[in-house]
């Protein structure tokens, strides 16, 4: 007895069948537009919850940001903003790196099933696993520094505030 799993919006079975995806491209995609869903919605179609979240995670980042800096990283709501535009984008990098460095076999498996054309990845796709590890590592280790800053300072501040 063999079990099924139900075609779900993200699951690659719901996707157009037939139809090639390469490896590069959606490691391309996730890399330069993964934070609005590209490579989600390129695998899995329009109807992918997982893309969605991507795109609006970076729309309400967006004025996160704006709002921390327009602020000098006082605004609370907009550091919530911010962390919700910074997890899409850095899950996108990850995704470049973990779509990158799928065997073509495992790939084709997955995602080529129902093609005759199979998968045969180059020297593209390493050189875009490189550069989203190296750019994914800096933005986040810049976030962190960033963060521990403003927390640190405000520390400070609030000690000065009770010494006097």
């Amino acid at each position: 007895m063999s079990t099924s799993v139900p075609n779900l919006p993200h699951s690659p079975d719901s996707s157009h069948s037939g139809r090639f995806r390469s490896k590069t491209l959606t490691a391309a995609l996730a890399f330069f537009f993964g934070s609005l869903g590209a490579h989600r919605f390129y695998l899995y179609g329009k109807r992918d919850i997982y893309g969605w979240a991507h795109l609006l995670a970076t729309l309400i980042g967006i004025p996160g940001v704006l709002l921390v800096v327009a602020t000098e990283r006082a605004s609370m709501p907009g550091w919530a903003l911010a962390f919700a535009g910074g997890i899409s984008l850095l899950a996108a990098f990850l995704a470049a790196i973990v779509y990158g460095l799928r065997p073509d076999e495992k790939w084709d498996a997955q995602f080529n099933r129902d093609t005759p054309r199979k998968s045969r990845s180059g020297w593209t796709v390493i050189f875009i696993v490189i550069f989203s590890l190296l750019i994914g590592a800096f933005l986040l280790m810049t976030g962190l520094a960033i963060s521990f800053q403003t927390y640190f300072e405000s520390q400070v501040e609030a000690a000065k505030a009770l010494s006097q």
